[in-house]
């Protein structure tokens, strides 16, 4: 069974897909992107699981945020759960969506099975590698509003990762007409506007003591050096975590080493289950 369609929750519109049967398995998108992120795992983690994939709020086919209209990430994720009569999911996250998964188990434990944190992100997350990111962002948003966004498409593509971030590498050919296709989707909302978004109090980098659940930190050799940081402090932080270190990858690791990726993550909730 694969289903897609709208469901009118939390205040919003979110866009979802869900495919197979047994256990769920909610999957969460980075920056930038959509639910297609997980074209290499959505319909292999089918065949075992039920599997279900969203457009974030301001991203996608979802609906973008209301100015002065306060929501949270977490909040929309129990929603559409609730929508699709789910009570408690393998939640995985990457990049951005990751801070979203780590932000979601920490306000709703009872509605977890287990954390995944792939080219991990936490959100109040400060350090200088962190800051390189944060400047990063800065500058698309000038780009945004001097040029446009063709100007902010082709400065992400061909300059953000490369000036920002010493650990990236140039995307192979097939991954970057893959992933330019997805950016050039993106509305930039969140680099445009006041966001109203809730985020927790305190945030979840001083609360990653408090996760129980079982937890996997996914990452690369060439993983954003930030993002390596973040997944050492997990590892350190969260009881009994594990890490797993993808050679010969970066930040897009679901993408660049897909039969890799899907097989450490499929080993662990297979773990998780029994």
């Amino acid at each position: 069974m694969r289903l897609s369609d709208f469901a009118e929750v939390n205040g919003t519109r979110l866009y979802y897909e869900v495919a197979g049967s047994g256990d769920p398995i909610v999957l969460i998108h980075g920056n930038f992107g959509d639910c297609r992120h997980w074209d290499d795992q959505f319909e292999v983690f089918a065949n075992e699981y039920k599997v279900i994939r969203y457009d974030v709020r301001g991203y996608g086919k979802s609906s973008v945020p209301v100015e002065g209209e306060a929501y949270s990430h977490y909040d929309d994720i129990e929603a559409l759960l609730e929508h699709l009569g789910v009570s408690k999911a393998h939640i995985i996250g990457w990049s951005m969506g990751c801070a979203i998964a780590t932000d979601f188990v920490l306000a709703r434990p009872e509605r977890s099975s287990s954390l995944i944190a792939v080219g991990p992100w936490v959100s109040g997350f400060t350090s200088p590698l962190a800051q390189q990111l944060y400047d990063g962002f800065e500058e698309i948003s000038s780009i945004l509003k001097e040029s446009g966004i063709k100007a902010a498409l082709e400065f992400i593509v061909d300059r953000f990762f490369l000036k920002y971030l010493k650990s990236a590498r140039p995307w192979s050919p097939d991954v970057k007409e893959r992933m330019t296709k997805i950016i050039r989707d993106y509305s930039f909302w969140g680099f445009i506007n006041k966001d109203p978004q809730l985020n927790l109090d305190p945030p979840a980098i001083q609360q990653l003591d408090r996760i129980n659940l079982p937890t996997l930190i996914v990452t690369a050799e060439y993983d954003y050096e930030a993002c390596r940081e973040m997944a050492d402090i997990l590892e350190r932080t969260i009881a009994n975590a594990k890490k797993a270190d993808i050679t010969d990858a970066g930040h897009l690791m679901p993408v660049e080493k897909p039969a890799e990726f899907n097989k450490i993550v499929l080993d662990f909730i297979a773990d998780v289950r029994y």
